[in-house]
């Protein structure tokens, strides 16, 4: 029988990885690789047409910022719905469906005729963003012997990291070359890619090789107070930030009430969209703290030092685009190492070890001036770089070996959503944090890039110095946190159900 007029129902994973051999599950890991950096792509390749858009559309500093804004607090607010959809469509569904938003967003932003369209499909882009990011983790925990485990995360980190260094100047060729519509197009073929490639070798089943569960519900409530709580503390951090403080206040207090009321719901409901159970087990607990407050560290950084270095120290940005490329490709080959290490260390002391060189990258760029070489500021950021290629491989696996496998799908989600939860705060704290520190010693940012002159007065370099110094004490709390990961001495491996790649 020809393979186009195979019915859908025989797509098992036993049958999948019987018609295609031994390597089957390193094919799955590709075709849901290749949907997590269409997702990256998607999330960073607009920052270069932000500019241009903003003259397209009168927008002011304010509204422009919503094009990333937006996309994150999506993307944070949709991760939890993965294990849902998962088990209500299976993983071949749910990935084609959310492969599909995410063009759907890519082709409408393109088309797009005015702000609060364009705004309204990086929306739709976010929301299939995060619904992709846990999927690798949980076909890694699943479908890999443990013994395998770090060295296929390693692979997909390989291909990940890629992504935000390459989409950022592909865009700008683009930009120049056909304009800010073009950069919303790139995420086409790799969709068209990941479709081909979910159709031939996702199978139609649940996580652990379970039956779909049709009657299983969603939980709305919780998402609805999960979605207050976040754009609340997201607003009312802007608004921190901008000085409005008591509608900062406000939103703050509705932020914390929304969350007490989603932790409430959760212990209360029978089909939680979190499953508050995940943090009686102290790896996990301890993974998310440590998941949470280094992606606070790790987003406010990409933030800060691209500011820092164009601001304070007056490099053109490509200049500062050339500075920190090196550092990008350092990170590609310390995860394609750290792999191997993962298989014969201890987790926690990896994890431990990556979060000391991080730490240190911030605080050896508070030696860093007017004066200092290119090279000098190139190795520190490769420094960082190198602690990042050795936690990516690492934190999951620390976090969820252990775990049973009826709560994989629901930990992958939970931690992705804490280090993304993280990221949001990171960014809007270390904005605060410097607003405050150049205020403190009476300097400002300055409104455009070419009057630099207040920021790259000593005094304003002392403010960035300190927020570098806000970084790495949140990295370094995260330390102390990592080293509680580590698993008791007879704690066996996750068990695997089901038999297969994607099982």
């Amino acid at each position: 029988m020809p393979h186009s007029s195979r019915p859908r129902s025989r797509d098992t994973v036993a049958v999948l990885r019987e018609r295609h051999g031994p390597q089957y599950r390193w094919r799955v890991l590709l075709t849901v690789m290749i949907g997590t950096v269409a997702s990256i792509v998607s999330a960073t390749i607009v920052n270069v047409a932000v500019p241009d858009m903003s003259r397209v559309f009168t927008l002011g500093q304010d509204r422009a910022q919503w094009m990333s804004a937006g996309f994150m607090a999506a993307m944070t607010i949709s991760m939890l719905a993965t294990p849902w959809l998962l088990e209500r469509f299976g993983y071949r569904s749910t990935y084609m469906g959310v492969i599909s938003l995410l063009m759907a967003g890519g082709i409408g932003g393109g088309l797009g005729w005015s702000f609060e369209w364009v705004l309204a499909m990086r929306v739709a882009e976010g929301l299939a963003a995060g619904v992709l990011q846990p999927i690798p983790a949980i076909i890694i925990m699943n479908a890999f012997d443990r013994s395998e485990q770090a060295r296929a995360m390693s692979v997909f980190g390989m291909g990940v990291v890629l992504a935000p260094a390459v989409g950022p100047a592909i865009g700008g060729v683009l930009v120049e070359l056909f304009g800010w519509r073009s950069i919303f197009f790139v995420v086409v073929p790799f969709g068209f890619a990941a479709l081909w490639l979910a159709r031939r070798y996702l199978p139609q089943g649940a996580p652990g090789g379970h039956e779909l569960r049709r009657d299983t519900r969603f939980d709305f409530v919780g998402l609805a107070l999960l979605s207050v709580a976040i754009l609340s503390l997201l607003n009312g951090m802007v608004d921190l930030q901008a000085g409005a403080h008591r509608l900062a206040a406000g939103l703050l207090a509705l932020a914390a009430l929304s969350l007490a009321l989603f932790v409430r719901h959760q212990r209360r409901t029978a089909h939680p969209l979190m499953r508050l159970a995940l943090f009686g087990h102290a790896q996990f607990a301890y993974g998310s703290v440590v998941a949470f407050m280094y992606g606070a560290a790790l987003f406010g950084s990409t933030y800060l030092v691209p500011v820092f270095l164009q601001i304070a120290l007056g490099l053109p940005p490509s200049q500062a685009g050339a500075v920190l490329l090196p550092a990008g490709l350092v990170l590609w080959v310390t995860i394609a190492l750290a792999g191997r290490f993962a298989d014969r260390w201890p987790l926690h002391q990896l994890v431990s070890f990556g979060l000391a060189l991080l730490a240190l990258s911030f605080l050896l760029m508070v030696w860093v001036g007017t004066g200092t070489a290119l090279w000098v500021i190139t190795l520190w950021a490769a420094i960082g770089r190198v602690g990042l290629g050795v936690i990516l491989p690492s934190l999951n696996l620390g976090a969820m070996r252990g775990l049973p496998s009826t709560l994989i799908s629901q930990a992958s989600s939970s931690i992705n959503f804490m280090r993304q939860l993280g990221g949001a705060v990171g960014i809007s704290l270390a904005g605060i944090f410097l607003e405050w520190r150049l205020h403190v010693h009476g300097a400002s940012l300055p409104a455009a890039a070419g009057s630099a002159a207040t920021a790259r007065a000593p005094s304003a370099v002392v403010g960035f110095h300190e927020t570098f110094i806000l970084l790495a004490v949140l990295t370094a709390l995260a330390i102390a946190a990592a080293w509680r990961m580590r698993a008791p001495a007879d704690a066996a491996p996750a068990p695997k159900e089901g038999d297969g790649a994607a099982g």
